[in-house]
């Protein structure tokens, strides 16, 4: 399946804990179900125009949601943190607090 880089980043994760990991040049983004790291890598460099040094991925598992009687699940999702090289920040994130 080809995907186009804006395919692959579908939007920033911005919590606490993620805010705490821009500071060590970390930066999580909610990502396509399948790409792997080497689109994840290609993407981010092209979009933000910064180097990479390296991808982490995780597949987020749906939680069981209940709302009365009825009963289901969140979707699920893939979660991608980036490293960035050193010296190099995504200034999309710079105004950005919780």
């Amino acid at each position: 399946m080809k995907l186009i880089s804006y395919d692959i980043i579908i939007r920033p994760i911005i919590t606490e804990k993620s805010s705490r990991m821009m500071e060590e040049n970390w930066y999580t983004f909610e990502v396509h179900s399948m790409a792997n790291k080497i689109q994840i890598r290609n993407a981010v460099e092209e979009i933000f125009k910064v180097k990479v040094k390296k991808v982490n991925t995780i597949n987020m598992r749906p939680k069981p949601k209940r709302m009365g009687a009825f009963k289901g699940k969140t979707r699920s999702w893939k979660k991608a943190m980036v490293s960035l090289a050193a010296g190099q920040r995504i200034e999309f994130f710079e105004g950005a607090s919780i």
